[in-house]
């Protein structure tokens, strides 16, 4: 245990040394390419980039949603390019990277962040399940990257970032086949990153904790769906369990200008990850005794199609928890309806 405390210790000392020696990239004027830009921390990350000067190319694949955030973003003074496109087939992700190429003329920074979040226990979920979860947040991040890689290479600032996960490290109960993709796309932003070193291209991995923008109400819920929502609705949302969406956006893009190549986001995520290198066993177990405490299996099976947390809105009873993710979702796009 000591020698491993000691491994920590020092290789947090080498990490902190790392960040501030690296050369920090100037984003005033930088094409910056974000998927799933339109809504929660996708939104709050081109609002933060915005506010350093970078033009935005921002996709998703519901129109109105894209024209809600390209309103919000310009009135914040930014340039933005949006584009209805599916990230899931590589000839969406071309098409994206084009449509920025022809706007901009050229591209610097891509930032991997759309992604979809199942909740239910594993008896839950299909074969689809996992494979639609792997579509978005594993293969949308790799078409997006090779497509965009040719062009990164010519420029100045030369920056991916991914957003996985503390999924993407420890495996949350009754979130399987998010983590599943999650862990998929940690370990190709890893991988990438050493390999594009000698390309001066700077890969950035992002394990964020769970943040308030109201993204439970656009959640996917299987099993017994209101119980799932109504443990899933208070951790998103009640401080100190959650963190605050804006002050991760602002960590995130400050890793990006010093092209950090790993960053844990919120305190609660780092001590889980340090406890888990340390001691893999115990947390494991500990999150087997947190697994008894949510809700059994049941309800929607496999055979039945998962439904976004607004429709089961009514189970989040109490007041103060409804009316916060209400108020987030407004603020962060998060839903097209109108919370009653």
């Amino acid at each position: 245990m000591k020698k491993g405390l000691a491994f920590a210790v020092g290789a947090a000392s080498v990490a902190v040394l790392a960040r501030w020696l690296a050369p920090i990239a100037d984003l005033r004027g930088a094409v910056v390419l974000v998927t799933g830009g339109s809504r929660g921390l996708g939104l709050v990350l081109c609002r933060e980039l915005a506010r350093r000067g970078a033009r935005l190319a921002i996709c998703a694949r519901d129109e109105e949603e894209l024209e809600r955030a390209r309103k919000d973003l310009e009135a914040r003074g930014a340039e933005v390019l949006t584009v209805a496109c599916d990230v899931r087939i590589p000839a969406g992700a071309e098409r994206l990277v084009t449509d920025t190429l022809q706007r901009f003329g050229g591209l610097d920074v891509v930032i991997n962040n759309a992604g979809i979040i199942q909740v239910g226990p594993y008896q839950s979920m299909s074969l689809n399940d996992f494979q639609k979860a792997m579509a978005v947040n594993f293969w949308g991040a790799v078409h997006v990257t090779l497509a965009a890689l040719p062009h990164l290479r010519q420029s100045s600032v030369r920056r991916i970032v991914n957003i996985t996960s503390i999924g993407g490290a420890i495996a949350v109960p009754h979130l399987l086949p998010y983590s599943c993709a999650k862990f998929a796309m940690r370990g190709f932003s890893e991988g990438l990153g050493t390999e594009l070193a000698r390309d001066r291209i700077r890969v950035t991995t992002v394990l964020p904790w769970l943040m308030r923008t109201g993204s439970f109400l656009n959640a996917l819920f299987k099993g017994k769906r209101e119980e799932e929502l109504a443990w899933f609705a208070l951790g998103s949302t009640m401080p100190f369990v959650s963190m605050q969406a804006e002050r991760a956006a602002r960590r995130i893009v400050d890793a990006c200008e010093r092209g950090e190549a790993f960053v844990t986001v919120g305190f609660q995520a780092k001590v889980l990850r340090i406890a888990h290198s340390l001691a893999p066993g115990l947390t494991t177990r500990v999150l087997g005794l947190v697994n008894s405490l949510l809700p059994e299996p049941g309800g929607a099976g496999p055979e039945d199609a998962a439904e976004p947390g607004y429709m089961h809105r009514s189970a989040v009873n109490e007041p103060s928890i409804r009316e916060a993710g209400d108020r987030a979702a407004r603020d962060n796009n998060e839903v097209g309806y109108s919370p009653a």
